[in-house]
């Protein structure tokens, strides 16, 4: 059951019309129409808001088919679970998790304490960066402007709204984006062929299909 459908389900067993739920979260009866019908999917302070109201765990909402999780998983003392948003395209000049980008969730699980900053994940198209990362991976990713050589970034292109997923090169004034991959050529960022950096790779989920 998709997000949308398990939202509708749990507020019609406690009762609540869409006006009621919205506003409990502070936000509008059109906003929670749109999650149920499908249209959007809610930011994850709302999915909070709503493990709290309908009195469920934050993966009732989600859904393992979400997350990528098998069900009653259980993680080993010590271990910090940590519900992301996937992002899928990146609309232009809004934050990166902005519930219009936003294309699922997954749950990673981070030893001792999570990475602080704004984490957000892509799922790996493609095998420039195998054997690395393996296409249908989802990659966790900490937003951030730049990162070292030799790093993996998340990279948007010349206005591209999907972001790429390559090792990071300075070399003068230009960055080269470079696959792992020898069978893939770099990319050139430059004034002709512009790009900017959002964040850095900090951990992968291996796709076992």
């Amino acid at each position: 059951m998709d997000i949308g459908m398990q939202i509708k389900k749990l507020r019609k067993e406690r009762k609540y019309t869409q006006a009621h739920l919205a506003e409990l979260l502070g936000t509008k009866p059109t906003t929670v129409a749109s999650w149920e019908q499908g249209r959007n999917k809610p930011l994850m302070d709302k999915v909070q808001k709503m493990s709290i109201i309908f009195g469920v765990p934050i993966s009732e909402i989600v859904g393992d088919e979400e997350s990528g999780l098998p069900a009653n998983v259980i993680y080993p003392e010590g271990l910090k679970r940590v519900t992301i948003p996937i992002i899928g395209e990146i609309a232009c000049g809004d934050p990166i998790t902005a519930q219009e980008n936003v294309d699922g969730y997954t749950e990673i699980a981070f030893e001792g304490k999570a990475p602080k900053g704004t984490l957000f994940a892509l799922r790996c198209k493609g095998k420039s960066m195998e054997p690395t990362i393996h296409s249908g991976s989802i990659v966790t990713i900490r937003e951030q402007p730049t990162v070292e050589d030799g790093e993996i970034a998340a990279v948007l292109v010349d206005g591209d709204n999907e972001a790429t997923l390559k090792r990071v090169k300075h070399q003068g004034n230009l960055i080269m984006l470079m696959p792992d991959n020898k069978e893939y050529d770099p990319i050139i960022l430059d004034k002709d062929n512009p790009g900017r950096i959002i964040g850095k790779a900090i951990h992968v989920s291996w796709n076992i299909d």
